[in-house]
C-alpha cells in the first residue's frame, strides 16, 4: 500500500494550458491559505527569516518556489564539500486537486515506521541528493526524477538556508519548512502530469 494518488495528464491540453492551470492553482492556493509573499530581496535583508505569524513565503523567481522557513533547526548547515544522511518526515499536498489534497505523506501511523532517507552533497554552494531506495516513501512511489536524482530540485532549496542538525536536549528544534513547488521542480509525477505541491518537512541529520 502508497500513500498516494497520483494525478495523470489531459491529452486534450497542451503543455501551455497545463502551466496556465498549475499557475491559476497557485495563486488560489497563495490566496486561500492567506499567504503573505516576499521578495528575496526582502528575505536575505531579514537575515533569512521568514515571519510564521504573518504567514510569509519568499518566493524564488529563478525557481518559481516559495518557501517559508518554520524553525531554522539545530546544529549547523551542509558544508561546502560535505555529504550527509539526512532523515526527513514530510506531507505532500496535490495544490491542483485543491488546498488540502493530501497526495502522500509519511506522518500518518501506518507509515510512521518510515522515515525518508536520503544523501546530500554541497557542492560548492549546489546541493544534490538522492533517497535511500530500500526506505524512503517518496523513492517508493516516484522513484527517480528526470533529473537523475530521486529527490525534487525543490527540496533542495531550503538546504542554503537551515541547520542540519540532532536535538541534544529538549530546546532544540529540527529544521522544519513549508514550501509550494511547481512542476518543474517537483517529483517525476508533477514533473510529468503539470502540477504543483505544497510540502511541509522536518529534516534531521542521520548517524
Amino acid at each position: 500500500m502508497v500513500a498516494a494518488t497520483l494525478t495523470s495528464c489531459n491529452d486534450d491540453e497542451t503543455y501551455a494550458d497545463q502551466l496556465e492551470s498549475e499557475n491559476k492553482a497557485i495563486k488560489s492556493y497563495i490566496s486561500t491559505k492567506h499567504i503573505k509573499v516576499i521578495s528575496e530581496s526582502e528575505f536575505y535583508a531579514k537575515d533569512s527569516v521568514t515571519d510564521t505569524a504573518a504567514n510569509e513565503y519568499v518566493f524564488f523567481h529563478n525557481s518559481g518556489i516559495y518557501m517559508q522557513i518554520v524553525n531554522k533547526g539545530c546544529g549547523q548547515k551542509i558544508k561546502r564539500g560535505e555529504t550527509t544522511r539526512v532523515l526527513c518526515r514530510y506531507t505532500e499536498v496535490n495544490i491542483l486537486n485543491g488546498p488540502d489534497s493530501i497526495q502522500s505523506t509519511n506522518n500518518v501511523l501506518y507509515y510512521q515506521a518510515i522515515v525518508d532517507k536520503m544523501t546530500v552533497t554541497n557542492t560548492s554552494g549546489t546541493f544534490s541528493g538522492y533517497f535511500d531506495t530500500k526506505s524512503s516513501l517518496m523513492y517508493q512511489i516516484y522513484g527517480s526524477t528526470g533529473s537523475g536524482t530521486a529527490v525534487p530540485s525543490g527540496w533542495l532549496v531550503p538546504f542554503a538556508f537551515i541547520n542540519v542538525g540532532r536535538p541534544a536536549n529538549a530546546t532544540d528544534q529540527l529544521a522544519k519548512v513549508r514550501l509550494i513547488v511547481p512542476s518543474t521542480q517537483g517529483q517525476s509525477n508533477a514533473t510529468t502530469a503539470v502540477y504543483p505541491c505544497y510540502y511541509e518537512i522536518t529534516f534531521e541529520r542521520g548517524r
